[in-house]
């Protein structure tokens, strides 16, 4: 029984918290902390107040999301929908981890405890009705892929850095979020291979057909190019050179979520596919590098070239 209550709060999600690091490395270069050892210590902790903030939105979301469930074909599994949790135990732990994270988020400064709140209040919005923005069509995407700039915004207040991030960094990193949730609804749709019962398990499947989706796909990809360009010339040129790994991995991405009862569904199954997680872990090393390098000569690719007559 126990491990069914662990079950919801989905600690094999937690590895989604990794989308932190972007924020932790941007803030750490531009205020960089004088005490290394104590700035690491206080990170792990903002690490261990999102992954249970993140597991308390797991909790609701599975036993909100309970009578649909049930009428998926994987998902009618889980320990909510198949009835082996209490409702009231449910609620309880929803509750405590809640607790429990922002309490920790606390300790590592206010910033970082209204990001964490905003977490927490984007779960009970996308879950709990009346609201339940999961069952819009598109707003279903956008709302669940704000938690992608949130996770930014924790790493950047974990090292304490009392700036902003910009904002194109953070509407690139909400695209990109997006990109990936609608590639998981089209393989979804794809799997189920039934419109009436998709629309039973979930509402905005009534208006999704596979060409809209992959129309939004290609918005949410180029939205994404557009605001990490931005990103990428007003502030950290040396990106320029990951790019072409970076559309590689998100090629091969949308390849995989084209694969009959692609993992996409499942990312924490995503470890599967080796090839898939090589390449990954080559797309973030690069990117990090070019994120801590600098290269002063790239700069001039920012010269105008066009003569001064002109």
């Amino acid at each position: 029984m126990i491990r069914d209550y662990i079950s919801m709060a989905r600690p094999d999600h937690w590895f989604k918290n990794v989308f932190m690091l972007p924020g932790v490395i941007l803030a750490w270069q531009e205020c960089p902390p004088q005490h290394p050892t104590g700035a690491l210590a206080v990170i792990l902790l903002g690490v261990a107040a999102a992954c249970l903030v993140c597991s308390s939105n797991y909790t609701i979301n599975e036993l909100v999301d309970a009578p649909e469930d049930r009428k998926h074909p994987q998902k009618k599994h889980r320990a909510a929908a198949s009835g082996r949790v209490g409702r009231g135990w449910g609620y309880f732990q929803w509750a405590l981890l809640g607790a429990a994270g922002l309490a920790l988020s606390w300790i590592v400064g206010l910033r970082f405890l209204l990001t964490e709140v905003a977490l927490l209040v984007m779960g009970l919005t996308y879950n709990v009705p009346p609201v339940r923005l999961k069952e819009r069509p598109y707003v279903d995407v956008l709302s669940e892929s704000v938690n992608n700039p949130l996770r930014l915004l924790l790493g950047w207040y974990a090292v304490r850095c009392p700036l902003v991030p910009p904002v194109s960094l953070l509407l690139s990193y909400w695209m990109l979020g997006c990109f990936f949730m609608a590639i998981k609804r089209f393989a979804e749709m794809k799997y189920i291979n039934n419109k009436e019962i998709a629309a039973a398990y979930r509402k905005s499947f009534a208006y999704y057909t596979p060409e809209r989706l992959l129309i939004s796909i290609i918005f949410y990809a180029t939205a994404f190019g557009l605001f990490g360009g931005i990103f990428l010339i007003r502030y950290r040129i040396e990106l320029i050179m990951g790019v072409p790994v970076l559309a590689g991995f998100m090629a091969m991405y949308m390849r995989v979520g084209f694969q009959p009862n692609s993992p996409v569904q499942y990312p924490e199954k995503l470890y599967k596919q080796k090839g898939l997680v090589a390449y990954t872990l080559l797309t973030a090393v690069i990117l990090i590098a070019c994120l801590i390098m600098r290269i002063p000569h790239l700069s001039r690719l920012l010269e105008p070239t066009i003569p001064k007559h002109f």
